[in-house]
């Protein structure tokens, strides 16, 4: 129960440095390094998942230290509950109307009127939430629960959510967009590129370690 205790304390931690310090470098660095103060303000301008992810791999990495456990087997234990605290975020956003989506048909029977916004829109926090939350737990939850090697439930869980949040970015007004490979991207797709990358090398590593 201590181990989980200070697990949990350093997890947190990690989420909340981690996704701030996310948000203001990954989407408004001019903005936040004009008006210093403002970081420490969490509650204005909110935390970013990819810091925030960032965030607890490194607080994961001094709590393992600290109590003699392997990183990637920390990392394998908690992957599977992070879409549902995804997922109660984005239901929060949905609820404070944040995080609004990009224009949608007014024949769409969900489409939303948005405070501020004149048009009909895409309720993408509802997306990311159902999507990215929801849909990414049904999948990772059993996946996890059957012996796996080392590092494949963290590679799964990189790679599905860095592949549904690619998809869900099309729904949702972008911080600012950014070209890539000849491609206009949004910057929540371009941090995921990397998580993408990420979950495919941890799975090939996984299972060529268990082959040999």
């Amino acid at each position: 129960k201590e181990d989980l205790d200070d697990m949990l304390f350093y997890g947190v931690l990690g989420v909340v440095l981690g996704g701030r310090l996310g948000e203001v470098l990954f989407y408004h660095p001019d903005y936040y390094f004009s008006h210093p103060l403002e970081i420490l303000m969490i509650w204005h301008g909110g935390m970013s998942f990819h810091g925030g992810f960032l965030g607890v791999l490194v607080a994961m990495w001094l709590w393992s230290r600290q109590r003699g456990r392997r990183l990637m087997a920390v990392m394998d234990f908690i992957a599977p509950l992070v879409p549902l605290g995804y997922a109660a975020g984005r239901i929060g956003n949905f609820i404070n109307a944040e995080l609004p989506g990009r224009a949608a048909d007014a024949a769409l029977p969900w489409a939303m009127q948005w405070p501020g916004i004149s048009y009909p829109v895409h309720p993408s926090p509802i997306y990311q939430a159902l999507v990215d939350g929801v849909l990414l737990f049904c999948i990772l939850w059993p996946f996890a629960r059957k012996p796996r090697p080392l590092m494949a439930v963290s590679g799964m869980f990189s790679l599905l959510y860095g592949c549904a949040r690619f998809f869900t970015e099309y729904f949702r007004t972008p911080d600012y967009e950014v070209h890539f490979a000849g491609l206009t991207i949004s910057a929540g797709q371009m941090l995921s590129l990397p998580m993408i990358v990420l979950g495919i090398v941890l799975l090939i590593v996984a299972y060529r370690r268990r082959a040999t």
